[in-house]
C-alpha cells in the first residue's frame, strides 16, 4: 500500500514534469478540500463555544453523527445547512474565494471570535494567503481525523 506522504510525492513529480493531472480528479480534490475546511470551521467554532456534539446536533435539528462527518470533512454540506449550523452557533457564516484560496470563517454576530481562555485562535479564521498555509490548515484536520478515528 502507498503512504500518503509517496503519493503525494508521485502527483508532485508528475505535474513537475508536466503531466497533467485529470480534471475530474482534480475536481474531487478541490471538493474533498473544501469539505475538510468547513468541517475544521464548525469545529473549530464549537469547541470555541464550548458545545458538544450532541448539543450542536440538537440545535441545528441534525444527529450527532451527522455532526462528526461534517466536522471530519467526510461531507460538503449544503447551503440551508450552514445556515442552520450559523443559526445554531450563533454566528455570521462566511466563504470567501480567491484564487485558488478559500477562507472559511463563523464569528459572533458583532464580526468577532469567540474567545475561550487558554485557547488558540481558529486557524479558519485567517485567510490562507499561500498554499502552505492552505496545507498547515489541511494537516491539522487530518490530525485531528486520525486522532478522532
Amino acid at each position: 500500500m502507498v503512504s500518503h506522504a509517496r503519493w503525494k510525492l508521485a502527483r508532485d513529480e508528475k505535474v513537475a514534469q508536466g503531466i497533467a493531472e485529470d480534471p475530474e480528479v482534480e475536481r474531487r480534490r478541490e471538493e474533498i478540500s473544501l469539505a475538510f475546511d468547513l468541517g475544521q470551521a464548525v469545529y473549530d467554532r464549537r469547541v470555541a463555544l464550548g458545545l458538544s456534539q450532541t448539543e450542536l446536533a440538537r440545535r441545528a435539528g441534525m444527529t450527532q453523527p451527522q455532526v462528526s462527518k461534517l466536522e471530519l470533512g467526510g461531507t460538503v454540506p449544503t447551503v440551508p445547512l450552514l445556515a442552520r449550523l450559523a443559526r445554531a452557533m450563533e454566528a455570521v457564516f462566511r466563504m470567501e474565494l480567491f484564487g485558488s484560496s478559500i477562507r472559511v470563517t463563523f464569528t459572533d454576530l458583532d464580526g468577532t471570535a469567540p474567545e475561550k481562555a487558554g485557547t488558540e485562535p481558529s486557524s479558519t479564521e485567517h485567510a490562507s494567503a499561500s498554499g502552505t498555509e492552505a496545507e498547515a490548515e489541511t494537516d491539522a484536520g487530518a490530525e485531528r481525523t486520525a486522532a478522532t478515528g
